[in-house]
């Protein structure tokens, strides 16, 4: 299995046409034979900010995907659509490995987060360690977790990404936060990432 993560900016005049390419897109690729999972999202704090996770069977489902009509088509919408060229994510698992088995339930507000940052190379493999008893445990003892997954990103030593859902924005604050693995990791991970946590944090919605 293969995850991606990609983020495009677009320019605020286009956003609605890029939005609705997008997912028309999605939907095309919700039919490939390699694509595992695909959603779309939009950033809570700024709404010409999309971001798409995808998940595939391997590498070879992907670059099939490329050359798919409908993703050559929002390619060519970006070309007018987009600020700035897409962030392209190529992502490897992690111990313990992706899991999607929980649901939200109908009363979920779901909170949902994508944290990609860089790091200090000489922490990642105390990191790497951390995160697998901090995602065990999350997984576990949290009712309010439904989906917490680390990454690694290919070719980027000093990136690694987190995406997580929440069934409401209070099971991160009030209680994911003040557990004991949670506090180990934050404090490692003040010395480990580059700047401040907060520029790394992106709060978005499924579209």
């Amino acid at each position: 299995m293969k995850s991606t993560i990609v983020k495009f900016t677009a320019k605020p005049e286009h956003k609605d046409t890029f939005a609705a390419t997008l997912k028309e897109a999605q939907a095309a690729t919700q039919k490939e034979a390699g694509n595992k999972e695909i959603k779309v999202f939009v950033s809570k704090a700024e709404d010409n900010v999309f971001f798409v996770y995808e998940r595939w069977s391997d590498k070879a489902a992907i670059t099939s995907h490329d050359n798919e009509p409908h993703t050559k088509k929002l390619m060519e919408v970006g070309k007018t659509a987009l600020q700035t060229a897409p962030d392209f994510y190529f992502l490897g698992d992690t111990n313990p490995l992706p899991d999607h088995s929980k649901s939200a339930n109908p009363e979920d507000e779901v909170f949902i987060i994508f944290f990609i940052f860089k790091l200090k190379t000489e922490f990642r493999a105390q990191l790497l360690t951390q995160f697998e008893d901090h995602i065990t445990n999350t997984r576990k003892e949290e009712a309010g977790n439904i989906l917490f997954d680390l990454y690694t990103v290919d070719d980027q030593e000093d990136t690694l990404a987190v995406y997580e859902h929440w069934r409401k924005e209070s099971d991160v604050w009030d209680i994911h936060f003040n557990q004991p693995y949670a506090v180990k990791t934050g404090k490692l991970m003040e010395e480990a990432v580059i700047g401040d946590l907060k520029q790394y944090m992106n709060f978005v919605t499924e579209i």
